[in-house]
């Protein structure tokens, strides 16, 4: 939930920016989503069917299984040399990063289901499906915020679909989600965090505390400069540690050649950790 919370933020800012500016992006889909270690945060790429709003040049816009009803109408009509009479608005971006937002979600792939007669009869059922199944995690409030918020994204009257700046209330984004460690692995920043390293006993002598902050340091310079360590001996965050990397390229370096080693015995585990929350000294409590 604090991936999908992440990435829908993020890119529902860009194509804020974007409508407000009087243009469509009109591919949203995933490989058109990447993520900035250094900025953490999801980046939109790709604006080669890009138009702008009541000027659209571009006949066949949008890719299969993320194409919003209308587009798909005016792309069929196209092909038949037609000429639709509903023009393509900034709301076929909505729809597109809707299906985004269910698929990460649910973890499937939905074009098949988009594309199926009973999703064009009631898509709002199958919605319903996907967050009620035994399957998915994540039953309780905050999942029927992003339920509602999808559903929104997702009218086939695109008169009805929720804009972006609009989607960016929803109370889905007021809730403060923390990341699992999934996240942590798959999103790089400059930031590295260790794992299975410190005993409570190394916590508690100090000379022994000492001694192994200093191997763990020279040991993490192999990788790049480090700009801070920290080891809190107190919850949260207790017996791990933080090494903060002069940019991610060095971060991802450490966290490749780190995860699996042995250390006074034990096999370390290494994840990213946001650079955001780390300045702010702000440790994630629940992140398994």
């Amino acid at each position: 939930m604090w991936m999908i919370q992440h990435c829908a933020r993020d890119v529902l800012e860009a194509l804020a920016f974007l409508h407000h500016k009087g243009y469509v992006h009109a591919d949203l889909k995933p490989r058109n989503i990447l993520w900035s270690a250094e900025e953490e945060c999801f980046k939109l790429i790709d604006f080669g069917l890009s138009f702008k709003e009541g000027n659209q040049d571009v006949k066949y816009i949008q890719t299969d299984g993320y194409r919003a009803p209308e587009a798909e109408l005016q792309n069929c009509l196209a092909q038949a040399g037609l000429q639709s009479e509903t023009e393509c608005t900034s709301a076929v971006d909505l729809w597109s990063l809707g299906i985004v937002l269910l698929e990460m979600f649910s973890g499937m792939k939905l074009k098949h289901t988009v594309q199926s007669q009973e999703w064009k009869t009631n898509s709002s059922a199958i919605i319903d499906r996907i967050f009620a199944s035994e399957g998915v995690v994540n039953s309780a409030i905050p999942a029927y915020h992003l339920r509602d918020l999808i559903k929104s994204m997702l009218h086939c009257d695109q008169g009805k679909r929720a804009s972006a700046e609009k989607a960016l209330c929803s109370p889905f984004f007021s809730i403060p989600f923390a990341p699992h460690i999934e996240d942590l692995v798959m999103l790089p920043t400059p930031v590295l965090r260790l794992l299975n390293v410190l005993s409570d006993a190394s916590l508690q002598c100090e000379e022994e505390y000492e001694d192994i902050l200093e191997d763990i340091r020279e040991e993490c310079q192999k990788y790049g400069p480090v700009i801070s360590l920290l080891i809190p001996k107190e919850n949260p965050g207790k017996g791990q540690v933080f090494v903060e990397y002069a940019n991610a390229g060095d971060s991802k370096a450490a966290q490749k050649m780190l995860t699996g080693k042995i250390f006074d015995g034990k096999f370390v585990v290494a994840t990213f950790y946001p650079l955001s929350a780390y300045k702010r000294g702000y440790l994630y409590q629940n992140l398994l």
